[in-house]
């Protein structure tokens, strides 16, 4: 019995350069920046001083005005994608069908900025006199868990916390829950929001551009020197082929793999290696059921650090050996900052755009690549032309590797 796919019907984003998936794949196109001065808080006392921020993000405008006072950043993006996917989808909850919708999400830093101020409150003020509307902010699935809630979504709700990688993770576990047949559709769901305590981990760290360098994101180019964080989401509505037709729902594209793995003995170098990526991505054009040579597009993970832009380029050179060079390649990143746990969602995002509208996204301030890294760069310009399959990849350099393969729906 052939299995039946599993296809994307609905695209809902909130993005540093651009609100809804039209303005975002527009923005995407037109190569605009989002990386700008950083305003959530005060940066001076810091060698690094801008990200990918939302500026013009009106919670009210999406949701309305009620329901939002107690609930965090992380949380009003989430849902406000949430609500532009959903309605994209065509898509309505009610009691017939809440039970088989589910809600998957990949998040892991965006809690942190709620557990500082409210772990601040009681150590300053004490217990009694805390803000206790910060406190169900401060776990890591509550921006999911409120999707749920906000949209009477009664199927599970799941959480996957896994650092860079953890879109694509949910979307390995999402795709598993449809296939399996425990789910008709789930929204997969990845966001991330900015606040001084992740923040100034990854500066401490010295994963940040600006420290050693010029602040500027630059992914392959040989100027970078560190990532611009940034802040956003999107959901994505997954469902089965046969849920879809059987409501009629207009189909973006199909989900072919998602694959995952993990590198051992890389994090404290903070590395990881070509050998692990090379892998990852050839399980996932394995279970796509493709060719090397069929993959017309690489949606890559590299976010303008040192290491890992390298690493990728090598690994893509070990995986595509003489067809790379015929493979263009780019990343959102130079436009949207290093959005963590969100990456993923927003690649898939865009990629559904890249097919949907027939361009590549350009890698923005590329001037010129290491020797080591020279591959088929879609550099400060868009490139017009028709894609059928796209590679997404995400890694860190804890040891996550996530590849997933999506395409034209046929």
């Amino acid at each position: 019995m052939e299995q039946d796919k599993i296809v994307i019907t609905g695209v809902g984003v909130i993005a540093p350069n651009g609100i809804g998936k039209e303005n975002f794949w527009e923005a995407l196109r037109r190569g605009k920046n989002g990386i700008k001065p950083i305003t959530i808080f005060d940066t001076a006392p810091y060698k690094a001083k801008l990200a990918g921020e939302i500026y013009d993000f009106d919670p009210a405008a999406v949701l309305g005005p009620k329901g939002l006072r107690d609930i965090d950043r992380a949380t009003k993006l989430l849902c406000s994608s949430a609500k532009l996917a959903l309605d994209d989808a065509n898509l309505v909850v009610n009691d017939s069908n809440t039970d088989k919708i589910g809600v998957c999400t990949g998040t892991t830093l965006s809690s942190l900025g709620n557990l500082t101020e409210f772990n601040r409150q009681v150590i300053k003020d004490g217990p009694l006199f805390t803000d206790v509307g910060l406190f169900p902010g401060t776990v890591i699935n509550a921006a999911s868990s409120h999707v749920s809630i906000r949209f009477n979504i009664q199927g599970f709700n799941s959480t996957i916390s896994n650092g860079f990688t953890s879109s694509l993770d949910a979307l390995k576990y999402a795709a598993d829950f449809i296939k399996f047949g425990k789910a008709d559709v789930i929204l997969l769901c990845g966001v991330e929001s900015l606040n001084l305590t992740s923040f100034c981990g990854l500066l401490k760290i010295g994963f940040l551009a600006g420290i050693n360098g010029p602040e500027i994101s630059c992914p392959f180019d040989r100027r970078r020197n560190g990532m611009v964080i940034g802040e956003g989401a999107a959901v994505l509505i997954l469902e089965s082929e046969t849920h879809a037709k059987k409501r009629n729902a207009n189909i973006y594209c199909e989900v072919k793999s998602a694959t995952n793995r993990f590198s051992l003995g890389q994090s404290t170098e903070k590395k990881i290696s070509t050998t692990d990526i090379r892998k990852c991505m050839h399980a996932a054009i394995t279970a796509a059921g493709v060719l090397e040579n069929e993959i017309d597009f690489i949606s890559a993970n590299a976010n303008s650090t040192n290491d890992q832009d390298k690493t990728e380029a090598l690994a893509i050179k070990e995986t595509f050996n003489d067809t790379c060079r015929n493979i263009p390649v780019s990343s959102i990143k130079s436009m949207v900052g290093e959005t963590y746990s969100a990456s993923g969602a927003l690649q898939l995002a865009a990629a559904i755009g890249n097919i949907t509208n027939n361009f590549i996204n350009p890698i923005l301030n590329f001037e010129k690549s290491d020797i080591e890294c020279s591959l088929d760069f879609v550099s400060n310009a868009a490139r017009q032309v028709k894609l059928n399959t796209v590679l997404v990849n995400n890694f860190g350099p804890e040891g996550n590797c996530a590849s997933a393969v999506i395409s034209r729906y046929k």
